[in-house]
C-alpha cells in the first residue's frame, strides 16, 4: 500500500499541534460537508455531522495507525456512519403534526438549478447503499477501489450498487418528469 498522504498531518494532530488541526480541517471539511449534505439532504445537519466527525478525528488521531485503509477512507466511513445514525433517528421520530408538503409543480420562472435539485431529491429516494456508492464515486470523486474500501465491499459489489443506483435514479427522474 502506498504511503498515506495524511499520515504525518494526523500524527501532528494527535500530538496536539494547532496548525495541523487547522490544516486538517481545511483539507477535509469541504468533502465531509458535501458527503453529509448529500446523504442527509440538510445543510444544517451536515454541519453537525462534520463537527462530530472532527471531534472523533481529534479524539482518535493519537491512536490512529495506517492499516488496511487510508485515513481519508476512515474519515468517509465515520461520516457515513454518523449520517446513518441521524437517518435512523429520523425514522424513529414520531409526531402528531402533519408535515407541510411543497407543491411539486414547477414554477413558471424555473431555472436550470432546479435540475440539480431534482437529482438531489431523487437521490433521497434510492436505496441507502446505492446512494452511498453514487455519492462516493460521482460526488466525492473517489476511485471505485477507494469507494469499495470505504463501504467495506468488493469492487464488483460497488459496481453493482452503482449500476442499480443509476437505474433507480433514471426511473425516479423519468417519473418526476412525467408528473411535471
Amino acid at each position: 500500500m502506498s504511503a498515506d498522504p495524511d499520515e504525518e498531518l494526523v500524527r501532528r494532530v494527535g500530538a496536539g499541534d494547532p496548525a495541523a488541526v487547522q490544516s486538517l480541517v481545511a483539507r477535509k471539511l469541504p468533502r465531509i460537508l458535501a458527503l453529509a449534505a448529500r446523504m442527509l439532504g440538510d445543510a444544517a445537519e451536515a454541519e453537525d455531522v462534520a463537527q462530530e466527525a472532527f471531534v472523533r478525528i481529534w479524539r482518535h488521531a493519537s491512536s490512529w495507525r495506517r492499516g488496511n485503509a487510508r485515513f481519508d477512507t476512515w474519515v468517509h466511513r465515520v461520516t457515513l456512519n454518523l449520517c446513518y445514525d441521524r437517518l435512523r433517528r429520523r425514522r424513529e421520530w414520531v409526531t402528531d403534526d402533519v408535515p407541510d408538503v411543497a407543491d411539486p409543480a414547477a414554477l413558471p420562472d424555473s431555472h436550470p438549478r432546479e435540475d440539480a435539485q431534482r437529482v438531489e431529491r431523487a437521490m433521497q429516494g434510492i436505496a441507502p447503499r446505492q446512494r452511498e456508492a453514487i455519492i462516493l464515486v460521482y460526488y466525492q470523486e473517489m476511485s471505485n477501489i477507494e469507494a469499495a474500501a470505504t463501504l467495506q465491499i468488493s469492487v464488483d459489489a460497488l459496481e453493482s450498487l452503482l449500476s442499480r443506483g443509476r437505474r433507480s435514479l433514471q426511473v425516479i427522474l423519468a417519473r418526476d418528469g412525467a408528473d411535471g
